[in-house]
């Protein structure tokens, strides 16, 4: 029998009367890279908050290597093993890059309270861990050089790697990327694509992509679910799903 690291079964929310994802069962195996897509309003944001303890689901359940998430609060979510970026960035704009980076390993650190307040070595030790495990990171997306700039002052390309630094350094089994190409230009959404598929082979990551751009997700996704209207419209090999009448319909517009 195949075990898949994020099941998710019959998922669904509804907003008063307005059922905004229904009937959702997703089975993603370890390792894979798998697309999430639809139109504007199609709820795969909304998917994504539910994923991560932001909504509370009103139907069904998600397991992360069988373990039953649903309803959990999000920082206990994120401690065992599910991160995400925003579609809106969301970097602490007047923190340094590294810091940015370090707020994200802030669960990782060996040194004990007592330790810490009263800055004994074990808390330099554990500090100049974190501090090279954060360059170690930056370095992947080649953001070391600007590890004391500030945040805000990284062109917009640079803001969404360092998300992806900062989602990485909680050391997820899965990563959620909410449209990581959006506001990006052709070149840097190339780079972008080269950055997803190797970060997933780096750090043995599964990961769940939104995207609208086309280019991207067929550069990178294994396969698909496409929602629309908050119900599956249709999945499976990203080629197949893509070539689907109904999903050039619905979403592809042609």
């Amino acid at each position: 029998m195949k075990e898949y690291l994020l099941e998710t079964k019959d998922l669904g929310i509804s907003f008063g009367g307005l059922k905004a994802v229904q009937n959702l069962s997703l089975k993603i195996e370890k390792g894979e890279l798998y697309g999430l897509i639809g139109p504007n309003g199609a709820g795969k944001t909304t998917v994504f908050n539910m994923l991560t303890g932001v909504y509370k689901p009103t139907t069904g359940s998600f397991l992360l290597e069988g373990k039953d998430l649903t309803g959990k609060a999000p920082a206990e979510i994120n401690r065992l093993g599910i991160a995400r970026t925003f579609q809106n960035i969301r970097l602490f704009s007047n923190m340094t890059v590294i810091d940015n980076v370090l707020t994200g390993l802030g669960n990782s650190s060996s040194c004990s309270l007592f330790e810490s307040v009263f800055r004994l070595p074990g808390y330099w030790k554990s500090e100049s861990a974190l501090r090279q495990e954060a360059r170690e990171l930056l370095d992947v997306f080649g953001l070391d050089a600007e590890r004391r700039t500030l945040a805000s002052a990284l062109p917009y390309g640079k803001q969404r790697k360092l998300e992806i630094a900062r989602a990485l350094a909680t050391h997820p089994k899965l990563l959620l990327l909410d449209e990581p190409a959006a506001g990006m230009n052709p070149q840097e959404t190339l780079e972008l694509t080269e950055t997803i598929k190797f970060i997933k082979d780096k750090f043995d990551i599964t990961v769940l992509l939104i995207e609208h751009d086309m280019n991207l997700v067929t550069g990178v996704c294994d396969r698909l679910t496409v929602l629309n209207f908050g119900t599956v419209l249709a999945e499976g090999n990203t080629s197949d799903v893509l070539h689907n009448p109904e999903v050039i319909k619905a979403y592809l517009g042609d």
